[in-house]
């Protein structure tokens, strides 16, 4: 996705006094960081690997589409073959060019029944338009980071759950929400050519936007939510981004410092950086605390393969995976 809430020069100023050095933590952080984490199971990067390839194989998941029907339903499937309780949630969404996509959000609980539960969000579809792209910006994206790898550390998440004897299964359920017609948004930067028919509505993150206001399962009260959004890049960097640390500073700070303290601070920067509007605006709306971990640079832009056809298998880095479900997994057991 995304696009940037953009800050005045002076706000940016402010910005920058209060995140100070980013690679220093303050005492409280440190204290955390150094409480023992819990044990956990291995997240296994090569098979999140493999989960990304095939989602980029099917073809660019754009809504109304033959990929974006089979990716769909292989992610239904896939969530089934490891015991998980799949619900999907059809909708229908009114794009910014007038075309109605047909959309599904994708909802899998591992240990339905246990009362206090932790919510996983991504999305899965891809965007139409490689509108970053200097000379195919009306392709569409392979997605590989942008969709596909937030998905791989879902599925990888909940096959490591589902192999877990009880003795071993974390305190916690775990809900994975993966939202469908989120890319595919006007940006009035990159699009001026276009005409946006839905001016004066948010055109993205359909999925979440119709999620929030239709909640599966209903009355949805979890502990806290993590948005994966772009966790699969090679040098992927993910700053404290602004909406989170709003809404839900003790999750940004449990999440980070484990992050830090196994050993993958090079991936989690103790840096605050601007919101960035994602489908985690209207999963806070709905009452969900929650947080967004994203490849979002602390200069407040996006890395270059961001909205273009270089967003790739090629992109994509096992280390980087790696980091983002080993820690996601820790803080799980940790409830």
């Amino acid at each position: 996705m995304k696009y940037i809430l953009r800050l005045a020069p002076a706000a940016l100023v402010g910005l920058l006094l209060l995140t100070g050095c980013p690679g220093k933590k303050d005492t409280a952080d440190t204290t955390a960081a150094e409480a023992a984490l819990p044990k956990t199971p291995a997240f296994n990067a090569d098979s999140a690997y493999a989960y990304t390839a095939r989602q980029v194989a099917f073809g660019p998941r754009v809504p109304n589409t033959p990929a974006h029907v089979k990716t769909g339903d292989w992610i239904v499937g896939q969530f089934k073959q490891y015991g998980l309780a799949v619900q999907e949630q059809p909708f229908e969404a009114k794009a910014f060019d007038g075309n109605i996509l047909k959309s599904r959000n994708i909802i899998a609980r591992f240990n339905p029944s246990a009362p206090r539960r932790v919510a996983v969000f991504a999305h899965w579809d891809t965007r139409p338009f490689a509108d970053k792209d200097t000379e195919n910006k009306n392709a569409p994206l392979d997605g590989a980071s942008d969709g596909a790898s937030g998905v791989a550390v879902a599925l990888e998440l909940a096959r490591v759950l589902a192999a877990q004897p009880d003795s071993l299964a974390p305190g916690v359920g775990v809900d994975f929400i993966l939202f469908d017609s989120e890319d595919y948004g006007y940006d009035g930067v990159t699009q001026s050519d276009k005409t946006n028919l839905l001016n004066g509505q948010d055109t993205w993150c359909l999925g979440s936007q119709y999620w929030a206001k239709n909640m599966v399962p209903a009355n949805y009260k979890p502990n806290f939510g993590i948005l994966l959004d772009m966790v699969g890049a090679q040098g992927a960097k993910f700053g404290r981004e602004g909406l989170s640390r709003e809404k839900a500073p003790d999750v940004v700070e449990k999440v980070w410092n484990t992050g830090s303290q196994l050993g993958f601070s090079d991936f989690f920067l103790y840096a605050d950086v601007p919101q960035v509007s994602d489908d985690h605006v209207y999963t806070n709306q709905a009452g969900v605390r929650t947080i967004d971990v994203i490849d979002f640079l602390p200069s407040g832009e996006f890395r270059p393969y961001h909205h273009t056809t270089q967003d790739n298998m090629s992109v994509i880095d096992r280390r980087t995976l790696k980091a983002v479900g080993q820690t996601v997994l820790t803080v799980i057991y940790g409830e």
